[in-house]
């Protein structure tokens, strides 16, 4: 008997060694990959690292002295309204399923159930409902950056309701509990007790969403994302490209020059996404609490 047990531990030790040793190599793998990436980035663009890389619109002909600045201001556009969407739809309907949902009621496990599906969706699929709904459609806003914005945000919704669910249900239930205990209103006490002590917590969906949204290119093109725009972008009017759809079209070029050109769009691209996060991480870090 004591020997049939030894040699289920013995196999039980052998299994969770193997396990580990995979993940480690598949981790190993994948960071890699990402600093022969970045290495290449680098050594191929840093010639073109230069004020015209973010002054200089995009140019067939001038390919020594072109750059990203229509690409810059229409991905930092479409980036503000993804913004403006999630935060509000992810919070809110994160509160809702968590402190006022009946999840007796079929309509919020159906709710449920479509926000965890909608997370493995591919992202191309989002492109052809934006394209369906924003720029056709009843909205029929046309290809502009605002269809781009909602059509990112749907994309990157689930992970912000996924992450602000997880921050809420980490806050003790004592502090919500205290807080009726009081007297107060179910709604005030997640207002002003529940929803700062998650804030944090919801920060980190948010910068893990800007992450995602800032490098999806095939929904963008689907919604009529151009790649050479000379103009500016109004945000509800005309053209507009961004950075990962510019970049793609520079990489598709046989010229040295977009080569390298879109090498240097891979390192300007990290740079604005570290930029964005970083004010995020900060707010993140301001406001987080221990327990």
């Amino acid at each position: 008997m004591n020997s049939q047990f030894q040699s289920k531990d013995a196999w039980a030790e052998v299994g969770r060694a193997l396990f580990v040793g995979v993940m480690i190599a598949a981790l190993s793998v994948a960071i890699v990959a990402i600093f022969a990436i970045l290495a290449w980035a680098f050594v191929e663009g840093r010639t073109r690292i230069d004020l015209d890389l973010l002054t200089n619109g995009p140019s067939t002909v001038n390919r020594a002295t072109a750059g990203y600045s229509v690409a810059i201001a229409g991905t930092l556009q479409i980036i503000a309204g993804v913004v403006a969407l999630i935060v509000p739809l992810g919070a809110g309907a994160a509160i809702y399923l968590e402190q006022f949902a009946d999840r007796t009621k079929w309509y919020n496990r159906l709710i449920e159930l479509n926000i965890q599906n909608l997370a493995g969706v591919p992202s191309i699929v989002f492109g052809i409902l934006g394209l369906a709904f924003f720029v056709r459609g009843p909205f029929s806003w046309g290809f502009v950056a605002a269809a781009g914005s909602a059509t990112i945000a749907l994309l990157v919704l689930p992970t912000v309701i996924l992450a602000s669910r997880e921050a809420i249900r980490a806050v003790p239930s004592s502090i919500l509990e205290g807080s009726l205990a009081l007297g107060v209103t179910r709604w005030q006490a997640v207002r002003k007790q529940v929803l700062p002590a998650a804030f944090p917590g919801i920060l980190t969906g948010i910068i893990l969403a800007i992450s995602r949204a800032i490098g999806e290119a095939a929904p963008l093109l689907l919604v009529g994302a151009l790649t050479f725009v000379t103009f500016y972008p109004n945000f509800f009017d005309g053209g507009f490209s961004a950075l990962p759809v510019l970049i793609y079209n520079y990489a598709g070029r046989a010229q040295e020059e977009f080569q390298i050109l879109a090498a240097a769009g891979v390192l300007l691209m990290l740079v604005i996404l570290l930029a964005i996060n970083s004010v995020a991480i900060w707010l993140r870090a301001r406001y987080e609490r221990t327990w």
